[in-house]
């Protein structure tokens, strides 16, 4: 039962394989077995690239599975298409095209595996593309809203910068009307004389000056702040809006991008695994010598070409028989007088009543 199925895959003349040996039925059981296996092998790597893409399980594996049939198919098409020559130069350049194919079947199949053999280490290099597109997103957005930031904080800066200069001036003013009164500087006069009061005067005015001015910076601090904090609260909230995409980036072309990023030997060695396994049934026919089944099967071509160049021969000859008879026989009968007079008879009656209804017509229409 098994044998019969890897025979089936194998793309053979099943009537006409079971004439021949055991080994030369054997050889296409080998063949059989490496298109199933490789078209296996090839739904399982769909299958697990698909979920990649999709997230799931039953889609990934209804999709996979109808990519393995088709590659199953293409094999089964590329090995029953190779004939046995005399020349292995023409085997080979017969089978050129069926190797570039195979080539690139290898290709697809063996991408979607390495990176799940290499899928702890793709991870790696993912979580670190993440971080670092994370501190570059932060980067971003801060110089969104860094500028509109320091303009509030420099515009708070100025204000508290014009409070600490009036309570100078304040400070510079009550030691003014200080050191007059103990008579350090100005008149020099030991006591509260008209000078004193007015430094005092001055200095009272400028106290109150700068109790306006604490209150009326205090209420502008206090709403540059709000606008900081609204600003910052922004930022915080377009980069957590932000992330969940940077943690997203975990799909297949990702994945093939950071395999890529991995030393490339031993994805290399995987490539050439399933391109051995791939080309394999198609070098087992090239290098195989011409056996039982392949001279049973080109004598069977052989007979059915024979029989098609006889009947086309046949038809051929039939065709160019009818022709001379037919002009024999068209040429002996356009001498004769009865025919002559029959078909002008019927010519006079047709042109009687081509005349008579055009005369009807004519008649109709005046």
């Amino acid at each position: 039962m098994l044998k019969r199925f890897f025979l089936i895959c194998s793309g053979a003349d099943l009537p006409l394989l079971n004439e021949c040996s055991n080994a030369e039925q054997n050889k296409y059981v080998g063949i059989g077995a490496t298109i199933f296996f490789t078209a296996f092998m090839a739904a399982i790597a769909a299958s697990y690239a698909l979920y990649t893409v999709f997230d799931n399980i039953y889609t990934s594996i209804f999709f996979g599975i109808i990519w393995g049939l088709l590659i199953f198919n293409l094999d089964r098409f590329i090995v029953s298409t190779i004939r046995k020559k005399e020349k292995f130069s023409s085997e080979l350049l017969q089978a050129l095209p069926r190797l570039i194919l195979a080539m690139i079947i290898a290709i697809v199949i063996s991408k979607p595996l390495e990176l799940k053999i290499f899928e702890k280490e793709i991870n790696q290099v993912l979580l670190e593309e993440k971080n670092q597109m994370t501190l570059d997103n932060k980067q971003q957005i801060a110089q969104q809203f860094t500028p509109e930031i320091e303009k509030n904080q420099s515009e708070i800066n100025a204000l508290k910068e014009e409070v600490n200069t009036k309570e100078n001036e304040v400070n510079d003013l009550y030691e003014t009307y200080i050191a007059e009164a103990e008579g350090r500087k100005g008149t020099k006069r030991i006591g509260k004389g008209p000078v004193y009061k007015e430094k005092r005067d001055k200095h009272d005015k400028a106290l109150a000056d700068l109790s306006l001015l604490k209150e009326e910076n205090l209420k502008k601090i206090t709403k540059k702040e709000q606008a900081i904090n609204t600003l910052i609260n922004q930022q915080k909230d377009v980069e957590t809006s932000t992330q969940p995409i940077i943690s997203n980036v975990d799909g297949l072309m990702a994945r093939v991008n950071a395999l890529n990023k991995l030393p490339w030997l031993p994805s290399f060695f995987i490539f050439l695994l399933f391109l051995a396994i791939e080309t394999a049934p198609i070098f087992s026919k090239l290098i195989s010598s011409k056996g039982e089944y392949d001279y049973k099967f080109e004598n069977q071509e052989s007979i059915v070409k024979t029989w098609i160049q006889q009947q086309n021969h046949q038809r051929n000859k039939l065709l160019e028989a009818d022709k001379s008879l037919n002009e024999k026989i068209y040429s002996d009968i356009k001498d004769e007088e009865e025919l002559y007079k029959y078909k002008q008879k019927i010519a006079r009656d047709l042109l009687k009543l081509q005349a008579d209804t055009f005369y009807k017509n004519q008649q109709k229409t005046l």
